[in-house]
């Protein structure tokens, strides 16, 4: 480098990306308090920074990205973009990168870990101990559900989908299907997966795990109508993005019995009011966001943030460039 770049992480990263890029002559400031930046910090940190490595709530939109005015590469530690204006970012001379493939099995064993839980209601069931409900043996009370032989859909049968569709056929035996913008030869060939339509999918599911990205056509895909159309043992699971869901009809069609229960790993907003009516239902079960939350993972995302930096510098294709 014939400058020294200079770089601002919104959030401290897990791995030794810190050590090896100042190695390499960068100039390195990481946001390390424990409340999350706010605009007015983002901008402020930002001033003569060079490269931002951003792991933060905040939307990207036009008016921060405007005031971000040395800023020229924005590196992502998420595979989801939506809360970035990345054609405006592009428009600007600003490029964006992401972290795809290297969190997809882990995020594929939290979408596994939330159909299993919501089907023995095992969150509600764990906080029975620690509030002192256990209470005595009734054969007939907190019944679950079994899995095996059950139909999976899949909506949106990418990487993440596929390794979820994989440990379901795998474990117990399930059937797959899916809806996607292209028909998957692999899913259809190693797993004998069938490509059905929406309405098809929402028909014969008894598993619906969603693993599309949210763009306007994905917003609140999952709605009323939707809900109307599955099965009323269907439990749904979301690692995807909160809003592909319209939460206050998923909150009425568990009123209504329309579905059994629901998993996720996703909810609008992030974090979850602790008082939030979904928590209510014995039938479904909430993380906070962790599908990628394994050391192995998260140092994987920022060993491929590192290397895109490197790919910038040395003036090389960036290996995970987000362009619209």
């Amino acid at each position: 480098m014939e400058k020294v770049l200079k770089i601002f992480s919104s959030k401290k990263l897990p791995g030794n990306i810190y050590q090896e890029l100042s190695k390499k002559g960068f100039e390195i400031n990481i946001w390390e308090k424990e409340k999350d930046i706010s605009r007015e910090e983002l901008i402020e940190a930002c001033k003569n920074v060079d490269i931002l490595i951003y792991a933060s709530y905040l939307n990207l939109d036009k008016e921060i990205l405007d005031k971000l005015k040395t800023v020229k590469l924005i590196c992502l530690y998420s595979v989801g973009f939506n809360h970035v204006d990345i054609a405006y970012a592009n428009s600007i001379g600003k490029r964006i990168t992401n972290t795809p493939e290297v969190l997809s099995k882990a995020t594929a064993d939290t979408a596994f870990l939330l159909m299993l839980a919501t089907s023995r209601k095992a969150f509600y069931l764990a906080n029975t101990i620690r509030t002192g409900d256990w209470g005595s043996f009734n054969p007939s009370a907190n019944l679950g559900q079994e899995l095996e032989g059950k139909t999976l859909g899949i909506i949106g049968l990418g990487k993440i989908g596929y390794f979820m569709a994989q440990r379901c056929r795998d474990a117990f035996g399930m059937r797959i299907v899916y809806h996607n913008r292209s028909i998957n030869n692999k899913a259809e060939k190693d797993l004998d997966a069938q490509y059905l339509s929406l309405d098809e999918l929402y028909a014969q599911s008894d598993v619906i795990s969603i693993h599309t990205d949210l763009n306007p056509s994905t917003k609140h895909l999952i709605n009323m109508d939707a809900f109307k159309k599955m099965k009323k043992n269907l439990i749904l699971v979301n690692t995807a993005r909160g809003e592909v869901i319209h939460q206050e009809d998923l909150v009425e069609a568990l009123e209504q019995n329309l579905i059994w229960g629901a998993g996720l790993d996703v909810t609008t907003p992030e974090p979850l009011p602790s008082n939030h009516e979904l928590l209510n239902f014995p039938q479904v079960c909430i993380l906070p966001h962790i599908g990628s939350a394994t050391k192995e993972t998260r140092e994987a995302m920022s060993k491929l943030i590192m290397q895109n930096i490197l790919a910038y510098v040395e003036n090389k294709d960036l290996i995970t460039e987000v362009k619209i």
